[in-house]
């Protein structure tokens, strides 16, 4: 018996006099460590739900399959990881859709401010047919096979100037967005100055001073050790913002049917944990947030929702007015 070594695949194959035979049932027993990409570390909900999708791809397969997580954005930001899935060059990651509308326009739809009322109606038009589009989307146009929608949850705002309890607030800000126009105008019609940058900057502009405030999931302000550069934690929920779990769609179509139901299989079994995860960090890092010094406001979000109604009219047609309208009015 001699191992074989191709690529991250270990063959068992037999030595003969002419070279090395192998068999179908050897190359079905093939075993690959699949690279997953992750913008935050292991105890983030992100880190759970890729842990869990490991385990549980692991336990499938009978060890066969297995991942190797990197995390803090160490194989890249987001953006240039999901292109990199698209080429092939990163086998699988975890991103939020922030960067996904400059591929794709329905994407877009994620950007869009106060769409999604709690968790139930996010999930519920995630887990139906309107999700299921936006994943053959992805397909499509980036080239990544989305494998379950998992979630950062709902965005608040951080800064180190004041206190929000109106849009009014904002004015003067200097704020940081993803590099999406639609969020750029969201902050803009709140008032803010908003400027996108790219996320492994963005500690320490706000730590320079460069920028004033940001807005992401609790459990990412917590991660990222944002406390540390931001004074103020404003309750705003204004945006959504899913994690989809994906990967490389030419590495996904390699694999036989049999792997691609056990992939598929082992991240469906992982979105409940992680989406649960997620929910339960929001809760405990917003006590541990305001422990840690930060002054928690909860602002009647009326008046935020009143300021940026014009963006979603002037971004409708662009996302798609019937998508915004099936998002916005989904039964749950």
């Amino acid at each position: 018996m001699k191992e074989l070594q191709l690529g991250k695949f270990t063959l068992t194959t037999i030595a003969t006099s002419v070279g090395f035979a192998v068999s179908a049932g050897a190359l079905a027993q093939a075993e690959q460590i699949i690279d997953v990409s992750l913008p935050l570390g292991p105890e983030s909900q992100q880190g759970i739900g890729v842990l869990k999708f490991g385990e549980e791809l692991e336990r499938l397969s009978d060890g066969r399959l297995t991942i190797e997580p990197h995390y803090d954005n160490a194989l890249g930001a987001e953006r240039e990881v999901i292109e990199s899935m698209g080429f092939g060059i990163i086998d699988a990651g975890i991103a939020s859709t922030g960067p996904m509308g400059g591929f794709v326009d329905q994407f877009l739809l994620f950007d869009l401010p106060y769409i999604f009322e709690n968790h139930e109606h996010a999930y519920a038009f995630l887990d139906s047919e309107h999700g299921e589009q936006l994943a053959q989307l992805a397909e499509e146009q980036m080239n990544v096979k989305f494998l379950a929608w998992m979630e950062n949850g709902f965005r608040h705002n951080t800064n180190s100037v004041r206190p929000l309890e109106h849009p009014g607030d904002l004015e003067g800000i200097n704020h940081r967005t993803q590099e999406s126009r639609v969020q750029v105008d969201t902050w803009e019609a709140l008032g803010a100055n908003a400027t996108p940058m790219a996320w492994t900057e963005v500690y320490t502009a706000l730590q320079q001073g460069v920028m004033d405030s940001q807005e992401n999931p609790l459990a990412t302000i917590y991660d990222v050790n944002f406390y540390e550069v931001q004074d103020y934690l404003n309750m705003t929920q204004h945006v959504y913002s899913p994690a989809p779990l994906m990967m490389s769609l030419d590495l996904f179509n390699s694999f036989s049917e049999e792997d691609q139901a056990i992939i598929m299989e082992a991240a469906q079994i992982a979105l409940p944990v992680q989406r649960e995860a997620s929910q339960e960090l929001e809760q405990r890092y917003l006590g541990e947030l305001e422990e840690l010094g930060m002054t928690v406001t909860h602002p009647d979000l009326e008046p935020f929702r009143e300021a940026v109604r014009p963006v979603i009219d002037e971004w409708g047609p662009i996302v798609g007015e019937d998508l915004v309208d099936a998002a916005i009015n989904f039964e749950y």
